[in-house]
């Protein structure tokens, strides 16, 4: 039911992290000082060890390095939807969003995908074994072009949080004069004139839903709403047609 993904480095890279070790539940108010002396980054209420980090620097390098020669042997041309279907693929491990994306060929777009721990192991990887390319411009064609030829077909977007997906996810349906169904699904505000924050009717005025579009935005945190949304959505949908079937 899902054609495309867009997602933050951040979103990549903790998909993969966490298969290859564990992140602890701590506090919000845990003081940095505290944890930057015991080696622990806090992701919001979230606790990573420095060593996860280690241990993805350990998996993902061999992966570069297996990527720059196929990029020289074969004239692979490496875009960030391409680099993240491959480390879908290496990481092999069912608890991975990304893994199931590439086995289901699901395109994860990615414009921002040095802007975290895998833009660390990319400047790492420039001076261990410098070569490696990867194209922003095929991307940019490839996730426009999902929502221009889908043709008479209709579009929708799920969007959860807000920041670079979300304007990604709009500005590609701006070429097909706009989504024709939106759910926003997040905490920020208008005020501060933030895309993240921005109501779906300041999204039809550029053309990135259309002015007849069904939309709504729900002020919650994603986590709680999105498992809601589907268990009485999609799963609903296909548990009913699992029943009609059998």
């Amino acid at each position: 039911m899902v054609d495309v993904v867009v997602t933050t480095a951040g979103g990549v890279e903790e998909d993969l992290v966490k298969c290859l070790a564990p992140t602890y539940r701590g506090e919000f108010s845990l003081p940095g000082a505290v944890l930057r002396s015991k080696g622990l980054n806090r992701i919001g209420n979230l606790l990573v060890p420095n060593d996860n980090y280690c241990k993805f620097e350990d998996w993902i390098i061999p992966i570069f390095d297996q990527m720059l020669d196929e990029q020289t042997s074969q004239n692979v041309l490496w875009t960030p939807s391409k680099v993240i279907a491959r480390l879908g693929k290496e990481i092999n491990d069912e608890s991975s969003y990304l893994y199931w994306a590439y086995k289901n060929n699901i395109p994860v777009y990615c414009p921002s995908l040095t802007d975290g721990s895998l833009g660390d192991m990319l400047y790492f990887h420039s001076y261990k074994n410098p070569g490696l390319v990867v194209d922003l411009v095929q991307d940019i064609r490839a996730m426009n072009g999902e929502a221009v030829h889908a043709g008479a077909r209709k579009t929708g977007m799920i969007i959860l949080g807000g920041g670079l997906p979300k304007h990604h996810i709009c500005n590609a349906n701006m070429m097909r004069n706009g989504a024709d169904y939106a759910v926003f699904i997040n905490t920020a505000q208008e005020f501060d004139g933030s895309d993240s924050g921005a109501r779906p009717d300041e999204a039809v005025s550029w053309g990135k839903i259309r002015g007849s579009a069904k939309t709504v935005k729900v002020h919650c945190d994603a986590t709680i709403a999105f498992p809601l949304l589907v268990a009485e959505t999609f799963a609903a949908q296909r548990k009913r047609s699992a029943e009609r079937s059998s």
